[in-house]
């Protein structure tokens, strides 16, 4: 493989990625499927941060297939980070729980950003862990 061939395991800019079976992405859908992770971040203004990505997602998910798909992902993560949460909120009895709850917090959004930096090279992310309800 030469220095210019790309990875078999890196999608190129042609190739949106795993998961994803819809038409390549244009600038808007990937400026949308960007904000589909990026509005996650909400959760810094005391918001649930499922709430922005649920609310792009419904915006856009009969416009752009890439956007559909992507606030599929970003939702589902989140309604798995608010079941983690609710399940992990008993730790607090245990004096761990505020400092697991900020690192799941953490960790929600580190996973966002990266999500918003794949998305918005076009690149369809899928999060490492998530209960996918929403198909």
């Amino acid at each position: 493989m030469t220095e210019s061939d790309p990875s078999p395991h890196s999608p190129s800019p042609l190739s949106p990625g795993p998961g994803y079976n819809g038409p390549v992405p244009d600038k808007n859908a990937t400026m949308w499927g960007m904000l589909c992770y990026l509005s996650a971040l909400i959760q810094f203004f005391g918001i649930p941060s499922i709430v922005g990505p649920l609310v792009v997602w419904l915006i856009k998910k009969n416009e752009m297939p890439f956007v559909d798909d992507q606030g599929k992902e970003a939702v589902n993560f989140h309604i798995t980070v608010i079941i983690a949460a609710i399940l992990l909120s008993p730790t607090i009895c245990l004096g761990i729980g505020l400092f697991v709850l900020i690192g799941l917090g953490l960790v929600s959004q580190i996973f966002s950003v990266v999500g918003a930096i794949k998305a918005s090279n076009g690149i369809a992310y899928r999060y490492p862990f998530a209960i996918r309800l929403i198909k």
